[in-house]
């Protein structure tokens, strides 16, 4: 599939790290470094602008290296981005370590992933069938 994609920041194309990954690293376009102290969250630019097809999103997730070793986290992950929106890409990164993390330009701050979606219509029942788990939820099965 091709993507049509604005690329403002001067960075390498988001891409994949090997032939079989899922996500496409995505970097911090700053003008100067920003520091997120412990708890903080902040929006960073991307400088990238997509159009994706009719019938997908783009969905920003964590980088799972910054955060075991850093603590640094994307907030509403999976974050979407829908087919019609056509403004920058930013990322809300957060710190959920108890140390002052620095994000450099140019710095892989998050992953994306590119997922087709179905829309669908409403059936509106009075019942539903019944299953085998029916409405346990939270822990029902008893094990962690």
């Amino acid at each position: 599939m091709k993507v049509k994609i604005v690329n403002s920041s001067g960075h390498p194309l988001p891409g994949y790290s090997t032939t079989l990954s899922a996500g496409m690293d995505l970097r911090a376009h700053l003008e100067k470094p920003v520091i997120l102290k412990p708890l903080e969250r902040k929006l960073i630019p991307t400088g990238l602008f997509i159009e994706l097809p009719d019938g997908y999103e783009a969905q920003i997730r964590p980088r799972s290296g910054l955060a075991l070793k850093k603590g640094i986290s994307v907030l509403n992950t999976p974050g979407t981005i829908d087919a019609d929106y056509r403004g920058e890409i930013g990322i809300i990164l957060v710190n959920l370590s108890g140390k002052d993390f620095v994000v450099n330009n140019g710095e892989r701050i998050c992953q994306m992933v590119i997922n087709k979606i179905e829309v669908i219509e409403w059936l509106e029942v009075g019942t539903l069938e019944t299953s085998e788990r029916g409405a346990g939820g939270f822990g029902h099965t008893g094990k962690i």
